[in-house]
């Protein structure tokens, strides 16, 4: 169960710097984007879009990490700064899932 758990949490910690490297690719899209007047003023709305999801991507990579150091879900969540995010992942935790014995 050890080898398990270390697997998971490299895993986790893995996971976590590919969403931060998501987060830099947004970052230097919108700046390309943003540097068209025309398309910037066009889009604001848009293009705020960009920096949400970048925060998305931030938080979920901090979840990531705090899972893998082995802090528990509830707490990792707690400590999320977007609202709506931090919703929907306590509504994911509190989704039953049945069981292998149970789908049976």
């Amino acid at each position: 169960m050890a080898q398990l758990d270390t697997s998971t949490n490299a895993l986790q910690a893995a996971l976590a710097g590919e969403l931060r490297r998501v987060r830099i690719e947004l970052e230097k899209l919108a700046e390309v984007l943003v540097g068209d007047v025309h398309f910037a003023t066009t889009y604001l709305d848009q293009l705020q879009v960009f920096d949400f999801l970048g925060q998305c991507a931030d938080e979920s990579a901090a979840v990531l990490d705090r899972l893998a150091t082995g802090v528990a879900p509830e707490a990792a969540v707690t400590q999320v700064r977007l609202d709506v995010m931090v919703d929907r992942l306590r509504s994911a935790m509190a989704t039953e899932r049945p069981s292998c014995a149970q789908a049976a």
